[in-house]
């Protein structure tokens, strides 16, 4: 995998992301719940969400007709 390409990249960071949205829910329905390790889930979940959308801007730049 050529790490330079940033639709693969685009891929793992997304890929991630679901995996976090995943864990997430699954602590949260356990009802066994660790609020700060939720919170940092998160902030991570978040954090990724920003990189994804600079990297999705970067490959489709938004242009004004």
């Amino acid at each position: 995998m050529n790490d330079d390409d940033p639709r693969e990249v685009l891929q793992l960071l997304k890929a991630e992301h679901r995996r976090l949205d995943e864990e997430i829910e699954l602590l949260r329905s356990s009802g066994n719940c660790d609020q700060l390790e939720l919170a940092r889930m998160k902030k991570k979940k978040l954090a990724l969400k920003d990189e994804i959308q600079v990297l999705s801007d970067r490959i489709i730049p938004d242009i004004i007709a």
